[in-house]
């Protein structure tokens, strides 16, 4: 069992087992949050939160559902909003202690926009 907790305290996940990869996505929203996301069913994750410490949050086209400690703001997963066959969890893999993450895979994936959009529009 491996435990992500926020900085607070106040927001706990526990998972079964240690990833066999994480996912380092460049997109607007996870290069900001720096996350590393490990999936795992969501039948597997535990969510364990003191009071009113989860806050949640959608942009643009609402596809996926960022959950936050409300009171100290780490990022401890993201859920799909519309439902799916089996549904998935992405937990925030740098709330596990860093010992953890040591030996991990990580797979990079490019989801921001093509280069050549950022320079047309001049945002490099």
């Amino acid at each position: 069992m491996l435990i992500a907790v926020c900085h607070c305290g106040d927001v706990k996940l526990t998972v079964p087992q240690s990833p066999r990869s994480l996912t380092a996505c460049d997109c607007s929203i996870c290069r900001r949050y720096g996350a590393l996301w490990a999936y795992y069913k969501a039948a597997n994750v535990k969510v364990a939160a003191r009071g009113k410490a989860l806050d949640k949050y959608m942009w643009g086209r609402k596809i996926r559902r960022f959950v936050r400690c409300s009171h100290c703001g780490t990022v401890m997963y993201y859920e799909y909003a519309s439902p799916r066959r089996e549904k998935h969890i992405a937990v925030n893999a740098r709330n596990f202690e860093p010992s953890i993450l040591g030996t991990i895979r990580i797979r990079s994936i490019d989801g921001g926009p093509p280069r050549a959009k950022w320079y047309r529009h001049g945002a490099l």
